[in-house]
């Protein structure tokens, strides 16, 4: 019993001791220092200002442009430098002089020959050749008939600016070929430039014609 007694007396000893000790302890307030600048830029952020080059239109910036750029000089030469002409000029020449020789000996105008034109006969080891032709005035609606050795090749062919025709086998001894004008079109006579070629794309003929309706040239080519 007495050993209950004595340890709970200890026991209340204890507690007022700690509550001493605890009552002892004070808190300590640190006071604030005020800061006399802010820890944040007061300025105010600007935008960026773009590159004014003074060569806008309408507020829009145009690139920059450089006068003094090293251009890439011509080279001297001592020898004068040559000139191409085009090609076609001297054709097309070649057909007008052809044209107007026409015109002068049969009397033509804007009439056309009113006689059958026979054109000769030229020789060929080939065994076929390419019969071309085409219109070599204005295109105006010119129509031909072909036929070879008296039998229609092309019933009816309208001449156009460019080279039309057909591959003709050739047989043994005379080919005749005969291009017969069935229109004039609507810019007078039936103008037409032919020519054969043979199977190594040799130009064997070729000629110019100016004829009225119902009339024909003619030209044979002889197979040897």
């Amino acid at each position: 019993m007495r050993l209950y007694i004595s340890f709970f007396i200890l026991f209340l000893f204890s507690l007022s001791t700690y509550a001493q000790v605890d009552s002892k302890k004070k808190s300590i307030a640190i006071p604030a220092i005020k800061s006399n600048k802010d820890s944040l830029d007061s300025k105010s952020l600007l935008p960026s200002k773009p590159i004014n080059n003074n060569t806008g239109i309408n507020n829009i910036n145009t690139p920059r442009t450089y006068k003094n750029l090293n251009m890439p000089k011509k080279k001297f030469s001592m020898f004068p430098q040559e000139e191409f002409g085009n090609p076609g000029e001297l054709y097309e020449e070649q057909i007008k002089r052809k044209v107007n020789a026409i015109k002068e000996e049969q009397g033509l105008g804007t009439k056309g020959s009113k006689v059958d034109l026979y054109f000769g006969d030229i020789k060929t080891k080939s065994k076929y050749v390419y019969v071309q032709y085409r219109d070599y005035g204005q295109v105006d609606g010119d129509l031909i008939r072909v036929s070879v050795n008296d039998e229609i090749v092309e019933y009816r062919v309208s001449l156009s600016g460019g080279f039309g025709g057909f591959k003709l086998t050739l047989k043994e001894g005379f080919n005749k070929i005969d291009f017969l004008a069935l229109h004039e079109g609507y810019t007078l006579p039936n103008t037409a430039h032919f020519r054969i070629i043979d199977d190594q794309n040799n130009i064997l003929a070729s000629d110019l014609w100016a004829l009225s309706i119902d009339v024909k040239a003619t030209i044979i080519v002889v197979k040897e």
